[in-house]
């Protein structure tokens, strides 16, 4: 197999003298048992394109390419080039880098074919690439799968069922027209620097969107309701044209909290106001 006897992450990192940019968000994973297992979680890889971000020495990476997947790389960091340079030359044909900002790149127009999304996000701008490949219009989108790596916490928001604290609008972004679920949680213990945080890894799939149903219009809504979320609909959606009139419409009582409206409902409103 190609790629068989690199050497371990840490020596990688020892002869580069590579650490951790905590600017950058960065926490690296040098335990290749549990990398192969993050790799694993999209299914069979071989042949497959893979986006990867913020790859940092490249531990999950090599764990992508010994499965097999053909990996694009945006790495900010132009410390770790030498480094993924490497892999390049180990699983020849396999790995393109792209040196640049992840905010500003669009994965698909790089890799012209579907792709999966594979990464241990820096947790500077995690929530904020997820909820980018989770809101455009366009659906189903370029991505296969999502196996994302976050905090636990933002983890546990993103799988969140109705009626718990963790449940508002980045749960009804993943969920309206995808399912997720956390493939496995990570111990602060398996990082290097160790954060002060519990991770997890998230995976999430896109199904079928309702029918009728725009993205913006259901982000009006969240935004309006999950805004105050203490307050009763009737107050918080009063200042969305014709939610009022959709809460009557749809059955759905006035007098409840965001919290307690579950995905088909919203759904529901975001449908009469299209």
């Amino acid at each position: 197999m190609r790629g068989v006897n690199l050497p371990p992450l840490r020596e990688v990192i020892a002869r580069h003298g590579l650490s951790a940019s905590k600017a950058l968000g960065q926490n690296f994973l040098f335990d290749e048992q549990l990398l192969d297992r993050i790799a694993a979680v999209p299914g069979p890889l071989a042949g497959e394109h893979v986006y990867e971000v913020g790859p940092g020495p490249g531990g999950l990476t090599r764990a992508l390419l010994r499965a097999g997947a053909r990996v694009l790389a945006v790495e900010r960091d132009r410390r770790c080039l030498p480094a993924l340079a490497e892999l390049s030359d180990a699983f020849p044909g396999q790995l393109r880098v792209i040196e640049g900002d992840a905010l500003k790149i669009d994965p698909h127009e790089e890799i012209g074919a579907p792709f999966h999304i594979a990464s241990n996000l820096p947790y500077n701008v995690g929530t904020a690439l997820a909820v980018g490949w989770l809101a455009g219009e366009k659906w189903p989108p370029e991505w296969k799968s999502l196996t994302l790596m976050f905090q636990r916490e933002v983890a546990d928001r993103i799988v969140a069922a109705p009626g718990t604290d963790a449940y508002g609008r980045l749960a009804i972004l993943a969920q309206w027209r995808a399912t997720a679920k956390i493939a496995m949680p990570v111990h602060r213990s398996a990082f290097t620097p160790p954060p002060k945080v519990m991770s997890a890894v998230v995976h999430i799939t896109p199904v079928a969107a309702p029918r009728d149903v725009r993205m913006t219009t259901l982000e009006k809504l969240t935004a309006a309701a999950f805004g105050q979320r203490r307050k009763m609909l009737r107050q918080s959606l009063k200042g969305v044209p014709g939610a009022l009139d959709a809460l009557e419409a749809t059955g759905i009582a006035p007098d409840r909290r965001p919290e307690t409206v579950d995905i088909a409902e919203w759904c529901l409103l975001a449908r009469q106001l299209c």
